[in-house]
Parts: structure tokens; sequence; C-alpha cells
């Protein structure tokens, strides 16, 4: 047995580790968080100073023994991440194996290194209950936010909704820049550009920095061009730089990656995780640009040796948050000389973009060369540019490459004289403040300081998990747009086709984000006052750096916050649910309101009775419209349905209705999406034909039918033998279509059971 036990969170990590460490030690893996939080009420005991309540993951159990066994007789060494959660991990390690924590090993690096490993062995501490005391604080107070906040939305707005301290102000922001791009009318201005020749017929493009408002000032401007004659009046050039920016942060990789890679925030981090754990780069969640004095120098060697020493700059960076841990570093590649590494495309891709942005930071800056020509007209005052640049001296960009080529001007001098050969005014429509991205939320955050880069992540993808926000594509609304263009003296006004608002790639906020928002700014402003989120994340870096105490920041927090809970039972569900009144029903009186229900914004006909007979009718919101702008009209016609189109070629009614995922028909039970169709005008001809389609595509899915709820159906990603509660996936050597119902049984019976866990994992 060896004498040491090195415990890490995760099985990638230990195995990497295990390289450098030696025969003298055992590596194994917690595999996260061992013990949490369970979800119940309770879990934190509020009256005896906020105690949390640990719970072991019953998932856990086995690699407790696991450890327990492998620690007797032998030197514990903690060494799980050195960030918050990371010490919070070895201190429920070390309470669940009963090691003293003022006793225990605690060994951190930055990164997986032999160097870094020896000197961490070299210079153990111990567990860091500052760190534990302000990662349980962040913990208790998501949990308490969690089990007193969310029951009030259960109560008000419906059931199954949740609130979160971060999440639901990362929802607010989403929320609010709709509002603003909602309440932004659309702008209209002409941009004008034109093209001239030279005496050898070289073409020169330029533009008028002028944003004219009307097609009369364009007209104007353009019959002036008509009749005149164009000279090159000044040529101004200018020497420019560029430089480089700092090596990456948690949050400005994430950014990065999203724009050049195309990567999520969560692909990312998983992605870096992997890095790190195989040793390719130092610890991914940090907020320091700091690179080691070891990094400086191994990087200065290989940018003179590979590029030569015009290409080296010795740089240094502070980070702009003042909570920013600078004794960690930014994330660098740890051996500099490897261009690429990585198991897959994915990471070797990541790894990459690292590596060159570590090393372009200690690189010169790029020269360039700015050169603008105006170009005027004898009959207008209006004045024409041209613009070009040339890079004379590449620098950093060498290894972090260009945004595109050289914008190359032809020989010019001023006095020259120019032929127009066209000109184009073209109408431009102004448009409100661009949505979030998942790397410009990312940004935006971070900005404002609410929550911290190594959770962004998670928050992210918890938002768009619960249905508060969703990640798609805009069409936009057709708009007509008016061109005027001038060539060979003659003046044409056309109009083209422009789909205003169109957007993709964007986060969108649900109604159900808009409305939960809309309610907790209302009732609970103080959790969803930005600065307010902002103070908290700096109260517990207060409480990591021992300069405050985890008891009074959390009654802090938690008392005017329960009052705020208390007072809720107060505020009815019509007030909650957003509920309007539209008007009345000219045939029967009965009022109709816009209202939220249990899938979403909803029509109701009818008030709430508990007389069966006076039961309200619901309907569907109509395609765009809103709780605050439906009109009247619109919700008699969705009234109107389920509407009966008419019958099967057998004699089966077909009928049209909007559901809760669209317009749709319905013969007998079966359902028939028919988007974009409208369902109340879709015919006849075209409801039967998307019948027969979908009638042939569920013959085509259904491979065997036992009769029993045993069956072999064609899915997404292949075949697969189903009971309607298991699945068993087919393996590619048998054939679907031969497999008889007792090898059917017994691949169900093999198949692993759905798990509910109990913890959440430490997001990797």
């Amino acid at each position: 047995m060896a004498k040491n036990l090195v415990i890490v969170e995760s099985p990638a990590k230990a195995k990497t580790i295990e390289k450098y460490l030696g025969k003298d030690y055992t590596v194994k893996s917690s595999i996260g968080h061992i013990r949490g939080l369970p979800s119940k009420n309770g879990s934190v005991d509020v009256a005896h100073n906020f105690a949390p309540k640990f719970e072991v993951d019953p998932e856990k159990t086995k690699v407790i023994a696991e450890l327990k066994k492998a620690a007797k007789g032998a030197t514990v060494w903690l060494a799980s991440d050195e960030d918050r959660e990371g010490e919070a991990i070895a201190w429920h390690v070390a309470e669940v194996l009963k090691l003293d924590p003022k006793t225990t090993k605690r060994i951190v690096f930055h990164e997986i290194t032999q160097g870094a490993l020896d000197e961490a062995v070299k210079n153990p501490r111990t567990i860091d209950m500052n760190l534990v005391e302000a990662q349980q604080a962040r913990q208790s107070l998501d949990y308490l936010v969690g089990f007193e906040l969310s029951p009030v939305l259960w109560r008000k707005v419906r059931a199954g909704l949740s609130a979160g301290r971060v999440q639901s102000v990362a929802v607010r922001l989403i929320v609010e820049r709709e509002a603003e791009i909602d309440a932004h009318p659309p702008e209209s201005t002409f941009k004008l550009t034109a093209e001239f020749t030279l005496s050898d017929g070289t073409v020169l493009s330029a533009a008028s920095e002028t944003k004219f408002k009307t097609a009369e000032e364009v007209q104007k401007v353009l019959e002036a061009f008509a009749k005149s004659q164009f000279t090159v009046a000044d040529i101004v050039q200018k020497p420019g730089s560029r430089n480089p920016g700092a090596p990456f942060t948690t949050s400005t990789l994430q950014q990065e990656a999203s724009s050049k890679l195309g990567y999520s925030p969560r692909t990312t981090m998983r992605t870096a995780q992997r890095l790190y754990e195989a040793g390719h780069i130092t610890y991914m969640r940090t907020d320091s640009v700091n690179l080691s004095t070891q990094a400086l120098g191994a990087m200065t060697g290989f940018i003179k040796e590979k590029y030569g020493e015009q290409y080296h700059q010795y740089r240094t960076f502070k980070s702009k948050s003042a909570n920013a841990q600078e004794a960690h570093e930014a994330i660098r590649p740890t051996n500099v000389t490897k261009e690429f590494a990585g198991d897959d495309d994915q990471q070797t891709k990541l790894y990459n973009l690292i590596w060159r942005r570590t090393l372009a930071s200690q690189m010169a800056p790029a020269q360039l060369e700015n050169t603008t020509v105006s170009i005027t007209a004898s009959e207008s005052k209006e004045v024409m540019e041209a613009k070009g640049q040339v890079v004379l001296f590449d620098g950093f960009l060498k290894v972090y490459g260009r945004s595109g080529d050289d914008t190359l001007l032809p020989e010019l001098n001023k006095g020259d004289e120019l032929k127009l050969q066209r000109a184009e005014a073209l109408e431009n429509l102004s448009r409100g403040p661009a949505r979030y991205t998942e790397a410009t939320l990312v940004k935006k955050l971070e900005e404002m300081g609410i929550g911290r880069p190594s959770t962004y992540a998670s928050t992210i993808n918890t938002i768009q998990t619960r249905g508060y926000v969703e990640r798609g594509d805009l069409e936009g609304i057709e708009k007509d747009i008016q061109k005027l263009t001038l060539e060979k003296g003659s003046i044409a006004q056309t109009t083209e086709k422009l789909m205003y608002g169109r957007d993709t790639n964007k986060l969108f906020p649900t109604d159900t984000g808009k409305v939960v928002t809309d309610f907790l700014v209302k009732h609970f402003g103080e959790v969803m006052d930005y600065d307010f989120t902002k103070d908290i994340e700096e109260e517990l870096d207060q409480i990591a750096l021992a300069r405050k105490d985890r008891v009074g920041v959390l009654h802090e927090f938690y008392d005017p916050f329960h009052k705020l809970v208390e007072m809720s039972a107060d505020i009815s569900r019509a007030e909650a649910t957003q509920t309007r009144l539209i008007g009345h029903d000219p045939k029967t009186n009965e009022p109709i309101y816009a209202r939220f229900g249990r899938f979403g914004p909803m029509l109701q006909r009818g008030d709430n009775s508990e007389d069966e007979a006076q039961k309200p009718d619901f309907a569907t919101m109509p395609t765009g419209a809103k709780i605050e702008t439906v009109t009247l009209e619109q919700a008699l016609e969705m009234f109107q349905l389920p509407r009966l189109v008419g019958q099967t070629e057998d004699g089966k009614d077909i009928k049209a209705n909007i559901g809760r995922f669209g317009p749709y028909i319905v013969i007998d039970k079966l359902f028939v999406s028919i988007k974009p169709e409208d369902p109340r005008k879709i015919t006849l001809e075209k409801a039967r034909e998307l019948y027969a389609a979908k009638l042939k595509a569920d013959r085509e899915k259904n491979i065997a039918d036992f009769g029993d709820g045993i069956k072999v159906l064609k899915g997404r990603f292949g075949p697969y033998v189903t009971d309607g509660k298991k699945n068993a996936k087919i393996p590619k050597e048998i054939d679907p279509k031969s497999i008889p119902r007792e090898k059917a049984v017994e691949m169900l019976a093999a198949a692993p059971e759905t798990k509910r866990r109990t913890f959440r994992r430490r997001q990797q």
C-alpha cells in the first residue's frame, strides 16, 4: 500500500497527476462533491446561525468507502481545485474521512506539471476555512432564495416555476433588453456611396459620412453630382498601431471562444476542464491576467527564437476587477513550445486559441498606416471619402491572426480628377440595442459584477433549461426600403425588400421569463436589484478574506428578504398573472381576459366559478400577440377554434386548432403539426396531404410491435427497443427487423434505469 493518498475531484485529473508523483503516491478521485444540501426544507437552519445540514450523496457511498479504505495508514493530501468550490470539496472529504482540517495536508497548483506538483508537495498548507465559509454562504443564499421564493411563484404565477439569486437577475437583463428593442421606433436614414474611375481605369470606392434623413435630401445631392466634376481634395496618411489583448481569464476565454470558434460558454468550460486535467493548460477558473515569471521567461525565449527579436515585447497586465485574485495566473499553455494539444478537434481548437492569445500578449504591436482620401464635387458641398489601411509590420498579428486583408488604395495625388461611374443611396432602418448572445451576456454580467465568471456557463444553461430564455433566430418583418441610383447622368428611384429585425443565435426571453421577471422586480425588487446582487458577491469575497462573518452577511440578506416573502401573501393572483380584461363577447356578454396560464399567455372567456356548468372557455394567444396588446377582435377569432376543416377520405373529421406547441390538426386521437399553416385558413386538401405524410412517417418509425407495449422503433439516433418506460439501443450488428420478442425483453432488462439525482455535481 502506498504511503501517501492524494485525493482530487476528477478522475481525469487523478490519472494525469499519478504520472508525476511516483510509486509512493496513490491518487484517487471524489468525483466532485461527496456531500451537499438536500433538496428539502430545513437544509439551512436559519434559527441556528444558518447552519447547513449536509448529507452524503447516495451515489457517492461506494466512492467514500474506497477513499476510507485507501486512507488507512496513509498520509492524506487533499488536492482539489484552488477555488472556493475546490476548498469546500476538500473540507467535505476531510469531514467524511474524519480528518482534522487543521492538520491535514492541502496542496494546490495552477497547472498539472512536474514542477508545479513538486512545488506544491514541498509547500503544503491546511484547509482555508475562510474560503469554505464563503462557499457555504453562497450555497446557503442560493438555497434560501430557491426554497422561499420559488413557492411564492407556484402560488401566485404557476406551479413548477423557480427563482435563483443570480439566474433571475440574468433573465432580467434579457427581458429588459427585449423591452428596449420593442420600444425602439425604426428611424430612416440614407447612406451615400459612390464608385469613381481613374485615368487608368482603376475603380475607387468612397462613401459620405453624412446620414441623410429623407430621400429628397439625397435627390438634391445626386442631382448636383450629375453636373459635377470630381477632384482629389486631400490625402491624409496617419500611422497607427494595434496592441494585443491580455491573456485569457475565465470570462474573456468564454467570449473569444464564442466569437472565434462558435462555442457556448458551457462547451468552452467543459473543454477547458479536459485540457487542464490532461496537463495542457493552467487552471481555467481565474479572474487574473497575471503570468508567472517562469512562463514569461519561456515565452520570451520562444518568441525570439521562432519569430525574431523584433517580434518580442515584454508586458505585464493588471486585472480591472478590484476583487481579482492577483496571486493566481491567467489561462495559459503549460508548455509554450506546443502549438497544438488535445484529444479531439474541439480541444485542439480551444488549446490553440489559448496558445495564440498567450503568446500574442508578449509580442510587439502591429504597425499600421491609415489613409483617407477626400473627394470633392464642383456643384455640391458633399465630401466623399475613400479609406484604406496597410499593415506595415504584423507584430502580434503574426500569431493571433488578422481580421482582414489590407485595404489598398490606388496611387493618387492631390488635384487628380476622377470620373463618377455610379452613386447609390440606400435607405437604412435603425434598430434598437443588440440582443444578447451567450458571449455578450457573459461580458455584461462580468461588467456589472453579477455572479462569478466560473459560474456563468451553468447560469446561462440553467435559465434556458428552466424555460425563461431561449436561444434562437428571429425571421424579422419584410419592409420596403428606397434606393436612389445615379448612373450615366440619370437618377432612378426603386424599392427593395428588407427583412427588418432579423436576428440569429440570440437570447430571447420567453413569455414565462417576462411574467416571472415582472413579478419579481415589482415585489422582490431588492433581490432583483443589480447593485444589490453585485454587493452580495463582494460580501462573499470579504468572507473569503476573513474581513466579514458568514452569519452576519447571511442575516443582512435574509432578514429583509424573508419579510418580503411574508408580505407576498397579500399579492393577488390576477395581478401576478397579469390578467387584463380585453372586452366582452358580443354574443354572450361574457368577459374576455388575456392572462398568463400554465403554458404561457392565453385567453379566457368567462369568470372562474365553482359551478361546473359555468366554467370559463380557454383559447390560445394569437401568434405574435402579447397580453398587453392582443385585441378583442383577435381574441374572438381564436375562440372560433377548433375548426372543422372537413373529413378524411374514409370519413373521419379533421379539426384544426392551436396548442401549446403550435398549430395542428387532429383526426381521432392523432395529432399532426401543420406549422406554418394557419388553422383558421388551412384547406381540406392541405390537411389531407399532411395527414397522409404523418401516417407514412409513423409506419416507417414502427419497425415492430409485439402487442404488449413492447416495440421496436426507428429513432433520431437509430433503432431502439422500448416498453414506454425504458429504452434500449440496438447495436449496429443486429438487424432491428429480425429481433424476436424474447430478445427485446432481454435488452430492456439489461438497459440501465433512469436515475434521479439528489445533488448536483459540480459544474465541470
